[in-house]
């Protein structure tokens, strides 16, 4: 709508200049010519360059577009007109104000400046041609000519607000736009830990519950009798499925960079990681980190704790390295791990590898797995680092180059 509005105007702005254009040239030529004898040599001698003119201009303003921004040929071209038709009869010195119509929009102060001081050049030309003229002549001129330039500055202020209004009107719909998304952002946010309340007081608790229910009953159990065997199987269960709600929980709150940068939340993954299974899981970080949107930030945490929640449930892995390499425009991440691995046809099946795919498509990166079964799996992101780099975050103690490494 806003566009259509635009176009509607800028159409009937065009409208109006072609108009005032020949309505200028049309009273010009007929001034002229009623001061004249006319004759069929004077009248093509006086309407031959008006033709001329005419066509110069729907030419370059009309057909070729330069209503918008006058090009310099036509005003090159347009002038030589004129002065043509001012050597043919200085009545037609007024033709400059039909001239520079279309700069009265574009350059409507400077078109304001011409006509005083073409205005003042005819004045001068009509008292040295007929003679000193009265009061009133005078006072007709000026007039005339403060008339003109009161018009050409009056329409300079029209466009000038417009174009101020107009730029308003942008500024105010981005605004809107960035306030939409913001709270679309926060209801997202708010939904997830509405979700991950919920699974916490349900999911969760019941499964504890469930684990400490079949605990009780093991004891009352013969130990190795086929009924213990399948307690504990049901409890291992149990226990399996509190630990993923829990990770269901972990992943559904928001991320924990509240005071910490991605580094550094990788690192706490690798150490928590190490002390919760006992594999030996490091974080690499090379080049000079640099801050990330927190939202991009926090995605990027989620890919790297689904690759190493997929090392640690279906890899089976010993070791699990997550390198974080800050080059000049990109940021690439590394996970590697050397588990069981999966075979190729694999790669786009999995709901996990088709999550964080998503979620580094959102941040306009790529996502790459190499896998093949029995040689590990490593996990590939690259997303582009900001312009700026004054929101870098705090070096890394040490060399440039960090190893965190947790036994």
């Amino acid at each position: 709508m806003a566009l259509r509005q635009v176009w509607r105007r800028k159409r009937w702005e065009a409208v109006g200049q072609h108009s005032y254009f020949g309505v200028v040239l049309m009273l010009s030529v007929l001034g002229a010519l009623a001061g004249t004898d006319l004759t069929t040599d004077t009248a093509l001698l006086l309407i031959g360059p008006v033709v001329g003119l005419a066509v110069w201009y729907t030419y370059w303003i009309g057909l070729r577009g330069g209503a918008e921004r006058p090009p310099l040929p036509y005003l090159v071209g347009a002038l030589a007109w004129w002065m043509v038709m001012a050597v043919v009869d200085p009545a037609l010195l007024p033709v400059v104000v039909a001239v520079l119509t279309p700069y009265w929009l574009r350059r409507a102060w400077w078109s304001a400046g011409g006509v005083l001081v073409l205005g003042g050049a005819w004045s001068w030309q009509r008292f040295t041609a007929g003679g000193p003229g009265g009061v009133r002549t005078l006072t007709g001129c000026v007039l005339g000519i403060s008339l003109a330039v009161t018009i050409v500055c009056y329409v300079a202020t029209l466009d000038h607000e417009s174009h101020k209004r107009q730029r308003l009107l942008h500024e105010l719909t981005a605004t809107q736009a960035e306030r939409a998304a913001a709270e679309r952002q926060a209801g997202t946010l708010a939904e997830r830990q509405r979700l991950a309340r919920e699974v916490h007081d349900t999911l969760t608790q019941g499964f504890a519950s469930i684990a400490m229910l079949l605990d009780a009953a093991r004891d009352d159990l013969a130990p190795g009798s086929p009924a213990a065997l399948r307690v504990e199987q049901a409890m291992r269960t149990a226990r399996d499925n509190l630990a993923e709600s829990r990770r269901l929980v972990q992943a559904l709150r928001p991320a924990p960079l509240d005071h910490t940068h991605l580094a550094d939340a990788v690192r706490d993954l690798t150490a928590r990681l190490t002390e919760e299974t006992g594999i030996e899981a490091c974080t690499v970080v090379t080049g000079r980190p640099i801050a990330l949107p927190p939202s991009d930030e926090g995605e990027l945490l989620r890919v790297v704790q689904e690759a190493l929640a997929n090392a640690r449930r279906h890899a089976h892995a010993v070791s699990v390295s997550v390198t974080l390499s800050y080059l000049d425009d990109v940021l690439a991440i590394d996970v590697q791990d050397d588990g069981a691995g999966f075979p190729p046809a694999a790669r786009h099946t999995g709901v996990g590898l088709i999550t964080m795919r998503e979620r580094v498509a959102a941040l306009d990166g790529t996502f790459a797995v190499e896998a093949a079964a029995g040689d590990g799996t490593t996990v590939t992101v690259t997303v582009p680092l900001p312009v700026e780099s004054s929101a870098s975050a705090p070096a890394p103690a040490g060399d440039a180059e960090q190893l965190a490494q947790v036994p």
